[in-house]
């Protein structure tokens, strides 16, 4: 039987040390592309990423649920008032809301703030809840008892401190297509209001958004952070804490190339240093170290290794630490900001001075400029669960496409527990926590 040369030299190829360490390399690669797989599905940077999981609001949800209680509670309260802030509150908290068509988020959001916590948690914050409309009655939540019950001020336009007429017109259909205008004067509305109250610290949450079971002492202990490694950078202020960002601003970012593409090739170029160093100083692994398995060692197998960790994602592999760090870029968007009291004038001039735009691009324009401090915490204490915004006139998404607020969507957020969490909430009222030093 005639065999072709190309089958004896594919046989020959085959049976070859070389081939042989190739095969026996592709095992825990397989088994490393497998983990990868099962642990960077929530990953947005990911190859593996599975988007229809992923979104599933699998703790927002139930959380969310906790929150509407709450609010039904306060509804058909027939005890005496609810616990409110007490003389001397830590946090004023403002969410400010306008009415969206046909959804809303808001009560669900304040729920979810309150519902939890202990009588001494909810006395150290005062809650501001802003009804964003000339006629406050356009807002269902107006009309609503849990809006008076829950809230320490609701807070309404007040005709001798705003040109309510200037509102009015804001309010239009076509004003209200990007909202850039109306927006931004809500929000250093309700930051004025929350200055005047005098806390140290300004939680500013927007009403479509879920609280973890818990955020209050861990923004406590954040806090606390914030201002300890602030102190040790030497500074004397920090503009903001954030509460919220979404991963899929946290990738391989274009600008960061150069350092990717030099740590792979130091990664390829030491394993070749480090094979061929082996073959000529020690002689008797000279047999295992042929040049044609240096080769693939080097320019195969290195290089697959380096493709499989780009491919499982930063977030998985250069995960962000949990706790307190410093988020000077990438960090989307105005869900959750702690603003020190000390810094709220600053920030109410510059909105004042540019009078239209993004609350948080705005204030990302004012910390560059400034060179200012800004904290993020890890993992995040919110979820953004708007999936229909506050303004009008949304494109309307593709079939199978999520709409832009869709995706601001914090992944990790979904992996909290409800019991987990519920626990670890009473071992913190249980012991206590020690107060802030302002």
């Amino acid at each position: 039987m005639h065999i072709s040369p190309r089958l004896l030299r594919l046989s020959s190829v085959l049976e070859s040390y070389t081939c042989r360490v190739f095969l026996v390399f592709l095992i825990p690669y397989a088994l490393l592309v497998y983990l990868a797989r099962i642990t960077s599905w929530r990953d947005p940077t990911s190859l593996f990423f599975r988007e229809n999981e992923a979104y599933k609001p699998s703790y927002s949800s139930p959380r969310a649920a906790q929150g509407m209680a709450l609010i039904n509670e306060a509804n058909n309260v027939t005890e005496g008032p609810l616990p409110k802030a007490s003389a001397n509150p830590t946090m004023c908290v403002g969410f400010a809301s306008i009415a969206r068509e046909g959804v809303s988020y808001f009560e669900s959001a304040v729920g979810s703030v309150l519902a939890g916590l202990s009588p001494v948690e909810r006395a150290d914050i005062f809650l501001i809840l802003f009804i964003a409309h000339t006629d406050p009655k356009q807002h269902p939540a107006y009309s609503e008892p849990w809006l008076h019950e829950l809230a320490d001020k609701v807070l309404l336009y007040d005709e001798n401190d705003i040109d309510i007429d200037h509102i009015r017109s804001l309010e239009t259909t076509e004003a209200k297509t990007l909202a850039l205008e109306k927006g931004l004067l809500d929000y250093t509305y309700l930051l004025k209001a929350c200055t005047a109250i005098g806390t140290p610290y300004t939680v500013m949450l927007e009403d479509d958004i879920v609280a973890l079971d818990g955020w209050y002492h861990r923004t406590k202990q954040a806090l606390r952070a914030a201002e300890q490694q602030t102190a040790e950078k030497k500074a004397s202020k920090w503009l903001y804490l954030r509460l919220f960002y979404t991963e899929n601003f946290l990738g391989w970012n274009s600008e960061d190339w150069p350092t990717y593409l030099f740590y792979s090739l130091l990664s390829a170029t030491t394993i070749l240093l480090t094979t061929l160093i082996v073959r000529r100083y020690r002689p008797s692994l000279k047999p295992f170290l042929p040049k044609e398995t240096i080769i693939v060692l080097s320019f195969i197998c290195t290089p697959l290794l380096i493709i499989l960790f780009f491919a499982t994602g930063r977030v998985t592999m250069l995960p962000i630490p949990e706790g307190v760090h410093e988020m000077p870029k990438f960090g989307c968007c105005s869900q959750g900001f702690v603003f020190p009291q000390g810094r709220v004038m600053d920030l109410i001039s510059w909105y004042e001075s540019k009078g239209i735009g993004y609350v948080d691009m705005l204030t990302e324009d004012y910390a560059n400029q400034n060179g200012e401090i800004r904290w993020a915490l890890t993992p995040s204490v919110l979820q953004h669960v708007g999936s229909k915004s506050s303004k009008t006139n949304n494109p309307i998404p593709q079939k199978g496409l999520r709409t832009i607020p869709e995706t601001l969507w914090n992944f990790g957020f979904e992996k909290n527990d409800v019991n987990i969490l519920r626990k670890e909430h009473e071992q913190h009222m249980r012991w206590g926590e020690p107060s802030l030093d302002i």
